[in-house]
């Protein structure tokens, strides 16, 4: 659908990064589906949801509506648990990258992964990766539901 050059660009709901990231931590903290949180299309107001803890919210009758509400995505979706951990492997320590994808076939794969970048002082290019990567995903999924982030 074409604007005209003059028409008014239509307002997209602001919702705050840090609020979002949040949400978003709140996510990937569980298992996929175990917490969930919605972000109203309308107002930007996050609504946080898990099925293990009791969060004393009343949610709205209507939160599975797409049109109404997006859902903050889990880290898994947004490719940010071993696949990131693979890219960086490949780009930071390609030499190393067998070893570390092996740590992930069991379990304790991110401590035994963070001990191993420590050793090597990789640590905290690890964490800004991480943040990196995680900000950029957070908002293309924003820009494709039509959120705004606002710092």
């Amino acid at each position: 659908m074409n604007q005209s050059p003059h028409a008014e660009p239509k307002s997209r709901t602001r919702i705050r990064y840090d609020d979002l990231l949040s949400a978003f931590e709140w996510v990937s903290a569980a298992a996929p589906s175990e917490h969930s949180a919605f972000v109203s299309r309308q107002t930007g107001r996050l609504h946080w949801v898990s099925s293990s803890h009791d969060l004393e919210e009343e949610l709205p009758e209507d939160i599975d509506d797409a049109s109404l509400y997006v859902a903050v995505p889990h880290k898994y979706d947004l490719d940010l648990g071993k696949d990131l951990v693979r890219r960086f492997a490949d780009e930071v320590l390609p030499g190393s990258s067998d070893t570390i994808v092996a740590f992930f076939h069991r379990r304790g794969a991110y401590a035994r992964f963070k001990d191993f970048l420590e050793r090597r002082a990789c640590l905290q290019a690890w964490y800004d990766y991480e943040t990196k990567a995680t900000e950029a995903a957070l908002r293309e999924c924003c820009e494709e539901n039509g959120l705004q982030l606002v710092p």
